[in-house]
């Protein structure tokens, strides 16, 4: 005869739970859960184990409206580029009434866990990161304490957990390209961000492939990588303008970049685009404003922005997004600073 018994399910953690595995206290798991600064690393570092291992989720549900603050978290500040990231998070945030906190990691692509932690004490309604982006343990703090967050990107390889806007860069450099390759230039160079970036590498991979497209081949002497600032843009500049053998086109990886270059040529009394074309990269406001005005790679850098702000408002009333990845579609400005090449060169 065979005995029948009932098989209770395991019941869910609870904070009295972790505190016994661990050997704290109450108090000290709910410090860590609320993001309090005033525990141990070792401390947090034993209790986020310990909750991860339980996959510990709080079971008050967060309010219907999304009303509060939005952290917006750039990597840098400095920039005309992101002050068109702040304009459209400002349209978004203003009409929903939601009030935005800014701030910057002084350059690094990652969180910092002190400053999430501070952040988190602070229970905003959402976080919106620009070029910034969370580990997997702090992916999994945000989701416990029920914090949503959207990532403000411009490369298309973030993880598909996590909600991300972003832009086809891939694309922006085979057009850039193609343009310059059409108009009859073959010895283009092109001058990028840092290599460790990912939009960088990308805008470059499609300048490659508009050579391979066009059967062109790619000089590596012509390939330059930098930051995405005016100063690399004008260093890099004066590197390929005062070589031997110069090149006749210069793709840069941002408006910016591209505002050096122009400085560079100007320096060097090249005319633009008599004798060099340049193209940019973004379509900021200066763009139509240099001179020459500049030909260049709309990134629609306000949408993004707008985008992954209803997106992070949404999750923060308890909705679902129909998709994860939202990628806006590059588009190529033609104006005064690219022509066919002179016949001499």
């Amino acid at each position: 005869m065979t005995e029948l018994r009932s098989v209770t399910p395991p019941r869910s953690a609870t904070i009295a739970t972790i505190a016994e595995e661990v050997g704290v206290s109450v108090a000290t798991v709910s410090k860590v859960l609320n993001g309090r600064a005033d525990v141990s690393p070792e401390t947090r570092a034993r209790v986020e184990a310990s909750l991860d291992r339980h996959r510990y989720r709080r079971r008050a549900k967060r309010r219907a409206d999304a009303g509060g603050q939005l952290d917006l978290v750039f990597h840098g500040l400095g920039s005309e580029w992101a002050v068109e990231i702040i304009r459209g998070v400002e349209a978004v945030a203003s009409h929903a009434r939601v009030d935005v906190v800014l701030s910057q990691l002084g350059g690094s692509h990652r969180l910092p866990q002190r400053w999430l932690d501070r952040v988190l004490a602070r229970r905003p309604a959402g976080l919106l990161l620009v070029l910034c982006h969370p580990t997997e343990p702090q992916r999994r703090q945000l989701r416990r304490q029920q914090i949503p967050f959207v990532v403000v990107d411009t490369d298309s390889a973030t993880s598909a957990s996590v909600p991300t806007v972003g832009s086809n860069n891939w694309n922006g450099g085979l057009l850039a390209t193609r343009h310059l390759l059409e108009l009859g230039h073959r010895r283009i160079a092109v001058i990028t961000g840092p290599r460790d970036v990912l939009c960088a590498r990308t805008r470059a991979a499609g300048f490659r492939s508009a050579h391979d497209e066009a059967g062109v081949p790619v000089d590596p002497a012509l390939v330059r990588y930098g930051t995405f600032q005016v100063k690399d843009g004008y260093r890099l500049g004066m590197e390929l303008l005062t070589a031997p053998h110069r090149p006749t086109a210069i793709f840069a990886g941002s408006d910016l970049q591209a505002l050096g270059v122009l400085r560079a040529a100007r320096q060097l009394g090249i005319d633009v685009p008599r004798e060099l074309s340049v193209i940019g990269y973004d379509n900021l406001p200066v763009a139509a404003w240099t001179g020459p005005a500049l030909t260049t790679v709309h990134q629609p850098l306000r949408d993004m922005a707008t985008t992954a702000t209803q997106m992070l408002l949404e999750l923060a009333r308890g909705a679902d997004l129909p998709t994860c990845r939202v990628d806006l579609v590059a588009e190529l400005v033609v104006r005064e600073s690219t022509a066919r090449p002179a016949p001499h060169r």
